[in-house]
């Protein structure tokens, strides 16, 4: 039986990360780096398509497991007739290569532990060669290398092009297990001590969580959403990816599947202001500077996404060998969305950047100049219709969103220049922008019948994106249209309490078929955009109900289907827990920090 996607949990050493499953198994592992090429591809095909599973022999399901601390190191726990065993499963920090560990410990007992490895390098579709070597099983195919052995020796053979090991642990046994991935030219990688590697990891991991400034009712929620976005950042440049993960689908069965292990501007502003909320300033100013050096050059090419260096090009291709997650194909990898025009992401750069110079962050000497660039470019372009932020793979339209983005860019520029007069700008231009913008949203973009802004120009459908108006100070949160917005979204969009993007009803603007779930960033921005119009309590109820929704290790997928009760889309999702950080330090982050400083 497919686990679901909430059974999984997610350990990784900031460079890549892998999934893994309460039956003890590891599913999803792409190495080296998040956008290489998975190694172990059975979370969207079987088991022949990749996979490591460690677990008591006949055992399905783990009794429970956690995470050791505010740190991302798993621990599995197995209740067998004959004794209990737990599973340490983590990546350590790399030097130089990356290393899988999985220690299996006797609590009580003695248990009889099985370990079954399919390596299978390119998204499931290469059996490597294996041969053994200076103690090691060794799997090579074209560039790739993978070495495991385990300390102390376990008894260990080939069947099925699988290797399968065979052993017992009594109380307070260990046997470890270390996979290394390595370049194939290259000789034997160094050998890491993994229980060394274990308390240094540990201790990476609590002296990172306690720089944590948050000191609120929900810190375990943000800490876990914190340590993930954490995670999901290639320590190399700084880029956040919006999930380690392809393809998992918004609807069970469905086409919606798509390839997130790359970095959305569209995050940007969102992913600053969590970071800096809870004083981690170095990630927020490392996610800064990989920002300007991905956007640099014509503002005319700005992307809506780029790769984990800045990376442009991201071709789109379907695996036909991969089933896909319960059958929902196809099965992606790059993403077309790449060549789309979506004229918010102007407004999310600009007003990012805007975000790190008034948190303090050291100023770069371009910043500002790239600013003006893409401020000018806007200036000629925000009245053409684009794929808008969801998107679309349907007809260009006058999204309201992106209009009101391009506001925000006008916006933070003026205002930049007000409190820093010796910059170089023309702050009545963009205030002649911003003026246009705004009057033209107000007029074309806003359904007085109905009292609420809608989806675009001309059009009755609404989309959750138009919650955000709250937070850019496009209108005043006492404004009645923007109090009938947050209104008609939750009417109209609503699902069970949360909200979905958009409605994919009959003819979707998507150009897709089938829907999806309620998306849970969408529904954080809900709880916002009641708390911004007065109503705290509701907000409250809210957030705290999103909180259930999260795993028994408390992680969040993109979305949720509130009829199946299950997660949907890629996970863990990032949008999801940046969504998690803002709304619970909106929410109580300030007066928290008060008392702390006070005390």
């Amino acid at each position: 039986m497919t686990p679901r996607i909430e059974d999984y949990a997610l350990i990784g050493d900031l460079q890549t990360a892998a999934l893994v499953g309460r039956n003890g198994s590891v599913d999803w592992l792409c190495l080296p780096r998040f956008d290489s090429g998975a190694c172990f591809a059975g979370l969207l095909g079987d088991d022949d398509n990749g996979h490591w599973r460690i677990a008591p022999k006949g055992a399905d399901t783990c009794t429970r497991r956690g995470y050791v601390g505010d740190s991302l190191v798993l621990e599995t726990f197995w209740e067998t007739r004959t004794g209990t065993v737990k599973v340490i499963d983590f990546m350590p920090q790399r030097d130089q290569e990356p290393d899988v560990m999985r220690i299996v410990e006797g609590i009580g007992g003695t248990v009889d532990m099985t370990s079954v490895i399919r390596l299978r390098f390119d998204f499931g579709s290469i059996v490597p060669w294996m041969r053994r070597s200076q103690g090691h099983r060794v799997a090579v195919a074209g560039p790739d290398s993978v070495w495991l052995r385990s300390e102390p020796p376990v008894k260990t053979w080939g069947q099925e092009f699988s290797t399968c090991s065979s052993f017992a642990v009594s109380a307070g046994e260990q046997v470890a297990f270390v996979l290394t991935w390595h370049p194939s030219h290259s000789p034997r990688p160094d050998l890491v001590d993994p229980h060394e590697a274990l308390k240094n990891t540990l201790s990476d991991w609590a002296e990172w969580s306690a720089r944590c400034k948050y000191r609120g009712p929900y810190r375990e929620a943000v800490i876990r959403s914190l340590i993930t976005l954490k995670a999901l950042t290639f320590a190399p440049t700084g880029g956040i990816v919006a999930a380690p993960t392809t393809s998992l689908p918004e609807e069970i069965g469905g086409v919606r599947n798509w390839d997130y292990r790359f970095c959305w501007l569209r995050d940007s502003t969102l992913a600053l202001n969590a970071l800096l909320s809870a004083g981690y300033v170095g990630e927020a100013a490392a996610w800064r500077d990989w920002l300007l050096r991905a956007v640099a050059g014509d503002p005319a090419d700005l992307q809506i996404m780029y790769g984990l260096s800045g990376e442009r090009r991201l071709p789109e291709a379907e695996l036909p060998w991969l089933a896909g997650y319960e059958n929902s194909s196809p099965v992606r990898i790059g993403n077309a969305a790449v060549r789309q025009r979506q004229l918010d992401v102007y407004g999310e750069v600009i007003d990012s950047l805007r975000l790190a110079r008034e948190a303090g962050l050291a100023d770069q000497p371009h910043a500002w100049s790239l600013q003006l660039s893409l401020l000018g470019f806007l200036e000629s372009t925000w009245r053409e219709p684009d794929e808008g932020l969801w998107e679309i793979r349907g007809q260009r339209r006058h999204f309201v969103h992106s209009k009101v983005m391009a506001w925000v860019a006008a916006d933070r520029a003026v205002r930049t220049l007000e409190a820093n007069p010796s910059l170089a700008g023309d702050a009545d231009r963009w205030r002649v922008m911003r003026d246009a913008v705004h009057r033209e949203v107000c007029e074309k973009g806003y359904d007085p019948v109905r009292n609420t802004f809608t989806q675009s120009y001309g059009s009755r459908d609404l989309d959750a994106a138009t919650l955000l108006i709250a937070r850019t100070g496009f209108l005043p949160p006492d404004d009645p249209r923007l109090v009938g917005t947050v209104d008609a979204v939750r009417d109209e969009l609503g699902s069970d309490g949360l909200v979905r993007r958009y409605s994919t009803e009959g003819v979707s603007i998507d150009g897709l078929p089938g829907g999806e779930g309620a998306f849970l960033a969408c529904s954080f921005w809900l709880a916002d955009a009641l708390r911004l119009t007065g109503r705290t309590e509701e907000a409250t109820e809210l957030f705290e109900r999103l909180l259930e929704l999260r795993n028994d290790v408390g992680l969040l997928a993109e979305e949720y289907d509130t009829v199946a009760r299950r997660q949907l889309g890629n996970f863990p999702q990032a949008f999801s827990h940046i969504g998690l950080v803002s709304t619970a330090v909106a929410l109580t982050g300030e007066d928290m920090l008060e008392a702390e400083t006070a005390g």
